[in-house]
């Protein structure tokens, strides 16, 4: 079974991936915050999610699976964020899904394509 992480914020994710960093298979989302009503500011983080629920069935049963809240719209849009400036990360929209340790990445659009999803999660 994937073992799931939810975090806010850039030191929280960066606790996250450290603590876990030592899995067979890590994979990071990266989304706008919600609001008390669970729905993100991020429209296209809202259209990803049901596609990365569905892809995450197939990942490895050993991995782990994180969640980030970037944050909320304005800390989002600031040049000078964390998540933006961070050399590792170099996240420039969300959502993004990162599978650690590798050059595997799906920026955006991509996360909304079921085919693509599937291939990131495989082993």
């Amino acid at each position: 079974m994937v073992k799931r992480i939810s975090v806010e914020g850039y030191e929280a994710v960066k606790k996250a991936i450290d603590e876990n960093s030592k899995a067979n298979s890590l994979f990071v989302l990266f989304c706008g915050s919600k609001d008390d009503k669970g729905q993100s500011w991020c429209p296209d983080c809202v259209s990803a999610e049901p596609v990365i629920e569905e892809g995450l069935k197939i990942a490895p049963e050993d991995s782990v699976f994180i969640y980030c809240s970037v944050g909320d719209r304005t800390y989002w849009k600031n040049p000078n964020n964390e998540f933006r400036k961070d050399e590792k990360l170099r996240l420039t929209g969300v959502p993004i899904l990162i599978k650690w340790n590798t050059v595997r990445r799906l920026d955006d659009e991509q996360c909304r394509s079921a085919a693509l999803v599937t291939m990131l999660f495989e082993e």
